[in-house]
């Protein structure tokens, strides 16, 4: 009786030790490589991206290692462990077939990571039409937290074969589509000169015009009937912002700024319609 409370003893320190290492390890890696990267982030610019995956990566280890150690102590972990390996062929397939996916994610996650098709801090759209900031990379998902601080969780195999739209792909400028409909009473070039006057107010605007559109004095921002509609004519205004956020709240603001201009020069925007004719014999 003494010797086996002994062992249970024995097991539940080897046990409880095991997790507090295989913790504070964790937790240790994870300090040190946060301040080496943050080190030589401030002297390379290097991309926080790395930092995440490798953090996952090493933590993963880390945890295997404490389990393996854990199998390799206590007699009935290697009891479990010896039935395991009995029907090692079985368990195998099994084992294979259920990992399939995790080392599809694993893989397509590496893959992420060296071809960078998007980073640590990238506003992404997904097929499905959800957007929002990438959070982190792991090595089963991609975590994006979406403009109303949802976190979206995709697994690294989906978003990788997907079509995603990278707003803030090398920093480049965004074009917003500022389009709006106007009766076919109204006076075109008045309107359209309006939206370009409203546009071109917009703190958030920038000049993205090359040298030769400069030269040839290319307005800054271009406004054109972009559709003639079944009920009203469409105009486009053209309005580049330095980012994908800047873009957002550009487009907002003028959209209402666009509105009440129309409202004082009387330009109507008008509301679907339909006429009906009734012929009778």
């Amino acid at each position: 009786m003494g010797h086996g409370t002994m062992n249970l003893m024995e097991e539940a320190i080897w046990i409880g030790g095991a997790i507090i290492i295989t913790f504070f390890a964790v937790k240790t890696s994870s300090w040190l490589l946060k301040r080496a990267f943050t080190r030589a982030a401030t002297r390379m610019k290097m991309d926080p991206t790395n930092y995440s995956f490798l953090k996952n990566t090493i933590n993963f280890f880390v945890v295997v290692a404490g389990v393996l150690f854990l199998f390799n102590k206590i007699p009935e972990f290697k009891r479990i462990g010896s039935a395991m390996l009995a029907g090692a062929a079985i368990l195998t397939a099994a084992i294979g077939f259920a990992a399939q996916q995790s080392v599809a994610n694993i893989i397509s996650g590496i893959f992420i990571i060296l071809f960078k098709p998007f980073r640590v801090g990238d506003t992404v759209i997904l097929p499905d039409a959800n957007r929002g900031v990438v959070e982190d990379i792991t090595l089963r998902h991609t975590v994006i937290r979406d403009p109303e601080n949802r976190s979206i969780i995709v697994p690294n195999t989906t978003i990788n074969s997907s079509t995603i739209i990278n707003s803030t792909f090398a920093d480049q400028p965004v074009c917003a589509f500022i389009e709006v409909g106007i009766s076919y009473a109204a006076d075109i070039d008045r309107a359209m000169a309006l939206m370009q006057d409203e546009v071109i107010k917009h703190p958030l605007l920038i000049d993205n015009r090359n040298n030769e559109q400069k030269e040839a004095e290319v307005s800054v921002v271009t406004v054109r009937v972009l559709e003639l509609g079944d009920f009203a004519i469409k105009l486009r205004a053209w309005a580049w912002a330095a980012n994908s956020g800047n873009a957002f709240v550009m487009k907002c603001d003028l959209l209402k700024a666009i509105k009440e201009r129309f409202d004082k020069a009387e330009i109507e925007i008008p509301y679907p319609s339909q006429n009906v004719w009734i012929k009778r014999d």
